[in-house]
């Protein structure tokens, strides 16, 4: 990638059974986004898997947290269980956000990297439509919001 060229994400999606088709429906968005390198999925793939959710947050979380992806996407029932487990990885930073001003602050003053949604709380036109702003969205370490930011991961060091 040239100098010129705009950073292209490197995503990591995942669902419980709950959030199949906003997954994959938004997977195959992504997918087709020219700021996007790759997107993988990390599952669930078919209704019948009943991995619990904590499950495909950690192996997302842990994907990027580990730099083998810049982002991550979760789908669950509600987003928040999610959220929950994938912050249990050490330097993620999950929000649930169903709303355009939610998601944009996530990035813009969290420096969050894993957005989560839920299936049964939002419509899908909508979930779609955030996460294509989320990508447009990126965290300025110079911004007032980086003091706060660099307090959350000194929090969590010495935790």
């Amino acid at each position: 990638m040239g100098s010129n060229q705009p950073h292209k994400y490197r995503i990591v999606v995942g669902s419980d059974e709950a959030g199949i088709k906003y997954k994959d429906t938004i997977k195959a968005d992504l997918e087709k986004d020219d700021r996007v390198e790759f997107v993988e999925d990390v599952g669930s793939h078919d209704g019948a898997d009943k991995t619990a959710y904590p499950h495909r947050a950690a192996a997302a979380a842990q994907l990027v947290a580990d730099g083998k992806a810049d982002r991550a996407l979760l789908i669950c029932g509600t987003g928040l269980g999610m959220a929950i487990a994938a912050n249990k990885v050490k330097g993620i930073r999950a929000v649930t956000a169903h709303d355009s001003f939610s998601v944009e602050r996530s990035v813009l003053s969290n420096d969050a990297q894993v957005l989560c949604m839920g299936e049964r709380v939002i419509g899908l036109e909508l979930a779609r439509r955030l996460a294509k702003d989320w990508l447009g969205y990126s965290f300025d370490p110079s911004s007032n919001s980086a003091e706060k930011v660099h307090v959350i991961k000194t929090l969590e060091a010495t935790a």
